[in-house]
């Protein structure tokens, strides 16, 4: 207040005035792994379908959302001002690879508070337990995942039960369910319960907005219809009912922006290679529909078994 008072009274008795400058400009701090630099790169390592366990450097899909994965397996991390959010843990091999890309961003493992997961096989879980360890973050699952993650076995109604190999076991804080928000900071997502590549799938979905940019971000479940030798969709009408039900609420769902547990099913390595647009508020309808059309062709050779 002074020094404005002293430059007002120099300015009025026609005095020079003389603003010193700043020795070092201030530094505006710049995104982390940005995509148009970590997109390309992540795209000329990895390829379709890619290895579990391949590496692969972090990228920043939008704002405070970050994939963190490896080149097959998606792990995807949502930072926030109370702490940050983790969604899949890839294999028990993938854990340090995961941890290491958090740390490479700059953010410490120990603010990572809350660990979520898409489905309970052994490729996006296999990590939690390990990552729990390492970051001291609680673990929220859904009903049937929970009891996986609590025993280290798949449970008897998976379609592909008996083929999967254990993983190691996880203390579960929280049980969610369809339509249950997760909170913290300033971080809010919503559980979509997508029961169908496994009954305790759940698909996520957020805000995150860059400044006056916001999307609405989609981490869509497998909801591939693969299961073991033997088993019939066909057989079980209320699992199939719920499988069907799983697609109409990604159809519904407000989405710019589509994630996957395999990056290569939402064909995120042409779009970060920019071969194809990251933003599509049609992707989570597209993704439903050929799912969709999967579920009716594996159907229509159960009837044909007959």
């Amino acid at each position: 207040m002074f020094a404005s008072v002293a430059i007002a009274l120099a300015a009025a008795q026609g005095f020079p005035i003389t603003i010193p400058l700043q020795k070092t400009p201030r530094q505006v701090e710049q995104p982390r792994a940005p995509m148009e630099i970590s997109g390309p790169e992540f795209a000329a390592r990895c390829k379709d379908w890619d290895d579990w366990d391949k590496p692969a450097p972090p990228v920043r899909i939008h704002a405070n959302t970050y994939l963190v994965g490896t080149c097959g397996i998606a792990s995807i991390l949502i930072t926030g001002t109370g702490g940050h959010i983790l969604i899949d843990g890839g294999t028990e091999h993938d854990a340090d690879l995961i941890a290491d890309n958090i740390q490479a961003l700059g953010f410490r493992l120990q603010d990572v508070r809350i660990l979520l997961q898409s489905h309970e096989h052994i490729d996006h879980v296999g990590g939690i337990a390990r990552l729990q360890r390492l970051t001291g973050a609680q673990l929220f699952a859904s009903p049937a995942a929970a009891k996986v993650f609590e025993t280290g076995l798949d449970g008897a109604e998976d379609p592909q039960a008996g083929t999967q190999k254990p993983i190691e076991k996880a203390r579960v804080d929280r049980v969610i369910h369809d339509g249950e928000d997760v909170r913290l900071g300033n971080l809010s997502l919503t559980a979509i319960a997508t029961p169908g590549h496994t009954p305790g799938a759940l698909s996520w979905h957020w805000g995150s907005c860059d400044g006056g940019v916001c999307r609405r971000i989609v981490y869509a479940d497998s909801l591939t219809p693969v299961s073991k030798e033997g088993y019939r969709f066909s057989d079980h009408p209320a699992y199939l009912q719920a499988y069907r039900a799983s697609l109409d609420k990604l159809r519904k769902v407000e989405c710019d922006i589509l994630l996957t547990p395999h990056p290569s099913a939402s064909k995120l390595i042409d779009r970060m290679a920019g071969r194809a647009p990251l933003d599509d508020p049609n992707a989570c309808r597209a993704y439903a529909d050929a799912i969709g059309k999967q579920l009716d062709e594996r159907l229509a050779e159960e009837a044909k078994g007959k």
